[in-house]
């Protein structure tokens, strides 16, 4: 299995940074629609459009990405060993994901109508992730 990943290396580390890439878009831009989700009534037009548009969100882009996202980053950690900087990138990525399941019960307050967060704290929401791929991208790049 190492010498896959080994002689694979770079396709894997290639499709890590794509699935980041599509994660972090999604995390960054769910927060937002809540942001604009929180200004309609949940009898109106808009309100199932955000619905929608959330779901698809976190169905097809947000959750697959976030899932090979963890599987390259396994086989990646795999060929490498554990280091300090490591533990800190991982800790911030499960921050990120913890972030994520958040983000999926919000959306279920909105889909059973029972959201009760304001406009603001979707905004306050929303620079989490911002300060999360910050912290992970510097970890990975720099190696502290």
């Amino acid at each position: 299995m190492k010498e896959f990943v080994l002689n694979n290396y770079l396709l894997i580390k290639s499709l890590h940074i794509i699935a980041i890439i599509c994660w972090m878009a999604g995390s960054l831009y769910l927060p937002r629609l809540f942001v604009y989700h929180t200004r309609f009534s949940p009898k109106s037009e808009a309100y199932e459009t955000f619905l929608t548009m959330e779901f698809k969100l976190i169905r097809y882009i947000m959750t697959p990405s976030m899932l090979c996202a963890f599987l390259s980053g396994e086989l990646l950690i795999y060929a490498q060993e554990m280091t300090t900087w490591l533990h800190v990138k991982l800790t911030a990525v499960m921050l990120l994901a913890t972030m994520h399941g958040l983000m999926i019960r919000y959306y279920k307050n909105f889909y059973n109508h029972t959201n009760t967060q304001s406009e603001k704290f979707f905004r306050f929401l929303n620079e989490i992730p911002t300060i999360l791929m910050i912290l992970i991208v510097m970890m990975a790049v720099m190696k502290p």
